[in-house]
């Protein structure tokens, strides 16, 4: 069997990535998209956000959780990023929806700027709601409310210290 050079290229691209992909620790915003709304952003781990969004829509709200993992492209300023999550919502029409999403984007840290930029594709499978599925892009624009913290020099040294020594 021969092997597909575009998973391997993925697969090589996911592996040989800073251990931390964004810059801050959580920034919150506007989602410019259908449906608009508010998003903010939580690290929770070296790679990995939780972001909350309230969408709104003519006549729905909604609500989601998505867990994301980053990858760096150039540095820890750009990103790409994949996850899953769910959503509740209600429509003024047809009453209490939920359903599964899944997300792909980008992500760019303006450098020396407190703001993060996105563009994410966020389809999702709805239950109990008029559309089965729905396939929405949005523009995010965050301020960063909290940055990553950086190693002191102290810290720095320790950590090389304990590679050396094996712990």
């Amino acid at each position: 069997m021969k092997p597909n050079p575009l998973l391997l290229t993925l697969l090589g691209a996911g592996l040989a990535q800073p251990a931390a992909a964004q810059k801050y620790r959580t920034a919150a915003g506007l989602r410019l998209g259908s449906p608009y709304g508010i998003t903010v952003q939580q690290a929770v781990a070296p790679r990995v956000t939780l972001e909350g969004i309230v969408g709104l829509a003519s006549r729905e709200v909604t609500g989601t959780v998505l867990g994301e993992y980053h990858f760096g492209i150039l540095g820890r300023s750009l990103n790409y990023y994949l996850g899953a999550g769910g959503h509740l919502g209600n429509n003024k029409d047809t009453g209490r929806f939920g359903g599964f999403d899944a997300v792909v984007g980008i992500e760019y840290k303006i450098a020396f700027l407190p703001l993060v930029l996105s563009y994410d594709f966020k389809p999702s499978v709805e239950i109990n709601s008029s559309d089965w599925a729905r396939f929405p892009t949005a523009l995010s624009v965050r301020y960063v409310l909290f940055k990553q913290r950086n190693k002191t020099i102290g810290e720095r040294s320790r950590s090389l210290f304990d590679k050396v020594r094996g712990r």
